[in-house]
């Protein structure tokens, strides 16, 4: 099947994006999905995770307390690496066996870190959602209700804009608002479909 990775930096839109590929009937897997899959109660992840950081990882209800997990890694690069690496193979099997379940003409796999991850390496072409990074902070931090700096922090664990629209095949603006957005993705989805046709054919 054609495959199409889609991503952006915080606060750009991508899971409004992905919305309106759903609208338009196309099988999306979001990798932030799979990636709570593998950490749910009972998966051994879990359990690595908690004894590698300690049972204040955990919620009282046994799940993962992201929260508490995003703050410890944040500044420890060697912490960072040993949940990537713990967790990236993982949530790659989830993702392709996500993937191969869909029936529309051609599937979407929105990930934030697509690029950065390597799972840029599961699909054919890359589609970057973008807008200015001033908007993206003003946005995203609208949106979470996080501090500007917090969000400033998230985007600079990111692929910065530049080194992201080079990766891209496909580029969506999403500085004009949804409905801007919704047309553009509405003249990707023919090309996609066209794509998706001449791989099968």
């Amino acid at each position: 099947m054609f495959r199409v990775g889609l991503t952006g930096g915080i606060g750009s839109g991508k899971s409004a994006a992905a919305e309106c590929f759903r609208e338009l009937g196309i099988h999306v897997v979001d990798a932030d999905w799979a990636a709570r899959v593998v950490v749910q109660p009972g998966k051994p992840a879990l359990e690595q995770i908690a004894q590698h950081f300690g049972a204040g990882v955990l919620l009282d209800n046994g799940e993962l307390n992201r929260a508490q997990l995003r703050t410890l890694i944040f500044d420890a690069p060697e912490d960072r690496a040993w949940l990537e690496s713990l967790l990236h193979p993982l949530i790659r099997e989830e993702i392709l066996s996500s993937l191969e379940q869909g029936s529309s003409p051609y599937a979407i796999l929105e990930s934030p870190l697509l690029i950065e991850s390597g799972q840029h390496q599961l699909v054919d072409r890359i589609c970057v959602v973008d807008l200015p990074e001033s908007l993206q902070v003003e946005r995203a931090s609208a949106r979470d209700k996080n501090h500007k700096e917090q969000i400033r922090k998230i985007m600079a664990a990111q692929l910065n804009r530049q080194e992201r629209l080079e990766k891209a095949d496909d580029v969506l603006d999403n500085s004009a608002g949804l409905a801007e957005l919704r047309s553009q993705i509405e003249i990707l989805h023919q090309r996609y479909l066209l794509q998706a046709a001449s791989i099968q054919n």
